[in-house]
């Protein structure tokens, strides 16, 4: 059978520097205020921002420019006795929190993003005329996009971050996922929480929410993290966050006991034969972990051995006790 071949991409830091060099070129050929747009190029990596068209101005004048509502102050590099100042415009986010990479009171540009704007600045400064000029990064509908990430939670607010680290995304590595999965254990991490919750489905976000609702704000960090959960673990305890539970459904921790390192579905299924071999359970006429425990009267042993099975996989994984709540 012959298989698709996955289409991979740039990052919305690679897509910016590009629009920022052409914007930068025409403002230094016609003198004027100059825009340049790019739609990031779609690939088949899961990220809500693939499509999205980024706009990039440049001027002599700030008063030319639009910038987010939300204040801030511009990055600034100045080379060849011309300095540039780089803003956020409508769309792209400002950091207000500590424990992100960018700063507080910027825009939310990573470093590396960053760095290649100033490098393409640097590259072609010996042809400006102007002691001083001024940029802006914004993308369309941005803040529309970054409801559909954890921006606002961490404290980035009117749009999306600019983001990157090796400038490719790799098909189906989710690697924007990820980044935003480092990137709020960065913020907890700061901001001093003591435990990170990890959550896997709606469900368990939910009464994970309402369970600290109860408790010390300062108590608990609540990450929802997809079906990354070894992805998830490994950032927590290279940034040396040691106290992690984790709340999922009982087919996942199913997963996670039989050694799914992810528990998305592309990654194989359940075997209930070795399921039904942790007690002797009858699988028979069933298709699904939820029918075999809907026909146990005893419930509460089908669930305490899973969650001993997960743990046990888990300490064999990472050498770490780590909480488990089936939801």
């Amino acid at each position: 059978m012959q298989t698709k071949k996955l289409r991979s991409g740039y990052t919305t830091g690679v897509h910016t520097s590009y629009a920022f060099k052409s914007a930068l070129s025409s403002f230094i050929a016609c003198n004027t205020t100059s825009v340049s747009k790019t739609n990031k190029m779609d690939n088949d990596d899961l990220d809500v921002t693939k499509g999205c068209e980024i706009i990039v101005s440049v001027s002599s004048s700030l008063d030319e420019l639009k910038l987010n509502s939300i204040k801030h102050k511009p990055y600034i590099f100045e080379f060849n006795n011309t300095k540039i100042n780089i803003y956020a415009s409508s769309g792209v986010g400002v950091v207000t929190k500590v424990g992100l990479k960018p700063k507080v009171g910027f825009c939310a540009i990573n470093p590396v993003p960053l760095k290649a704007l100033q490098d393409v600045f640097e590259s072609l400064s010996s042809k400006l005329l102007y002691d001083e000029i001024f940029c802006t990064v914004g993308v369309t509908n941005g803040e529309e996009i970054a409801k559909q990430t954890a921006n606002a939670k961490v404290g980035v607010l009117g749009g999306i971050s600019i983001l990157g680290t090796k400038g490719i995304v790799k098909p189906i590595s989710a690697s924007a996922y990820i980044d935003s999965i480092s990137a709020e254990l960065d913020f907890a991490k700061a901001n001093g929480y003591k435990t990170i919750l990890f959550t896997l489905g709606n469900t368990a976000f939910k009464k994970a929410n309402e369970y600290i609702n109860t408790k010390d704000e300062k108590e608990f960090y609540i990450i929802e993290i997809g079906n990354f959960i070894y992805d998830s673990i490994s950032l927590a305890l290279d940034k040396k966050l040691y106290n992690i539970k984790l709340w999922l459904g009982i087919a996942k921790s199913v997963k996670v006991a039989l050694g799914f390192k992810n528990t998305h579905n592309r990654f194989g299924s359940i075997d209930l034969n070795e399921v039904s071999l942790w007690g002797s359970f009858d699988t028979k006429d069933c298709i699904t972990i939820k029918a075999i425990r809907d026909k146990l009267e005893d419930k509460n042993s089908f669930d305490n051995i899973v969650i001993k099975k997960t743990k046990d996989q888990l300490k064999n994984w990472f050498d770490k006790d780590i909480g488990i709540k089936i939801c």
